[in-house]
């Protein structure tokens, strides 16, 4: 029977368990430049166990980034940061995919020399992003009005995404995985409540999906479909952004997702930020939607994991926050070891503390 510690075909690479390390926002990047940390390369180094180790979220320019300190994949510096980091996993046997991310309006002008955060619209909306003091201590921020991304400017972001992913095959990731999550600029085009253009990349069903398919089929000719994942949530509230609608669009983009050959459809369900949890229906139908391998994330612990595996739903699971505290997570779970205690207070920004030093178990 498949268990979560069974190996998965993963597009063009084979995972060796099933225990994903999901993406996860440090605020660690290094200044000027927006680098990987000097420590990102243990930090990484020490989760490689992971079937699956999913960056945290790295701009693919300078545009999409929307909170401080975090790091991009559109410079050589940045590539060649990256590079050690992907080495590093490698040496432990392990696999990493770059997670391709642009915040949209989820942003703030400091970041940008006073420029406005880009959208799929102009209108208001109630959002904070993180931002870092003079003392490098992080705050919340609210975000501004946006500006609407002229419809000319929309083949040039599309562009920046395939950029990005010859960066991240250069740096050494075995997979990308496009953020289109949370409320982020490519759910901000999938959303009936954001999404109001009239120019073709919008409005109705087929114009809110045309971006997101346009850039995953760039991203795939950049490299090749089994070597891209895509991150989603149909549902729930994420930075400002609710959507009725959106299990309605999440099922009609994974139909158009399930013909591409991918490497994965990462779902990330709305219950670890508090929403009203994924229905049977839901998961049903997403089953039947998408023939490719689902991965789910959202709030699991190992028996979620292995109901969710057992009844057809998914075929990882990633796991977020445990991951931090958890570097040797996978063991952990396998041999039903305790785990580490989180500390909160370390998640976002700083240095060492809270992001290597979390121990391995120490027992036989």
């Amino acid at each position: 029977m498949t268990d979560l510690f069974s190996p998965l075909d993963l597009g063009a690479v084979t995972a060796r368990n099933r225990v994903f390390m999901a993406p996860l926002t440090r605020q660690r990047a290094e200044q000027p430049g927006d680098l990987p940390s000097r420590h990102a390369v243990d930090y990484y180094r020490q989760r490689a166990s992971a079937g699956l180790v999913i960056s945290e979220g790295t701009q693919i320019s300078p545009e999409g980034k929307g909170y401080a300190d975090t790091p991009g994949i559109h410079s050589a510096e940045q590539v060649a940061g990256w590079r050690e980091v992907t080495d590093a996993v490698h040496a432990e046997g392990g696999l990493i995919a770059a997670q391709l991310w642009h915040t949209g309006r989820v942003d703030h002008e400091s970041l940008h020399d006073g420029a406005l955060p880009v959208s799929a619209t102009d209108k208001p909306f109630r959002s904070r992003t993180s931002l870092v003091d003079p003392d490098g201590a992080v705050f919340r921020a609210d975000c501004p009005t946006p500006r609407a991304l002229a419809t000319d400017e929309l083949p040039r972001l599309v562009e920046d995404y395939a950029a990005a992913t010859r960066n991240a095959r250069d740096a050494g990731f075995d997979l990308v995985e496009i953020h289109g999550a949370h409320g982020y600029l490519l759910h901000q085009f999938l959303s009936s409540t954001v999404n109001d253009r009239t120019d073709g990349w919008g409005g109705d069903l087929a114009g809110r999906l045309r971006l997101p398919l346009a850039v995953v089929d760039a991203v795939a000719d950049a490299w090749s479909p089994d070597r891209v994942g895509i991150r989603i949530s149909p549902t729930g509230a994420f930075n400002g952004l609710e959507d009725p609608d959106g299990d309605v669009t999440g099922l009609a983009l994974a139909r158009e997702l399930s013909s591409r050959g991918l490497a994965f459809l990462h779902l990330s369900e709305p219950d670890w930020a508090g929403g009203v949890p994924l229905t049977d229906a839901f998961r049903d139908e997403l089953r039947a939607s998408y023939d490719g391998v689902i991965v789910g994330a959202g709030a699991y612990d190992k028996d979620k994991a292995e109901q969710m595996l057992q009844r057809g739903w998914i075929d990882a699971a990633a796991f977020g926050r445990t991951f931090i505290a958890n570097p040797d997570l996978p063991r952990r779970l396998e041999e039903s070891l305790p785990l580490n205690e989180q500390d909160r207070s370390t998640f976002y920004g700083g240095g060492a503390a809270g992001y290597v030093d979390y121990p391995a178990y120490a027992g036989a």
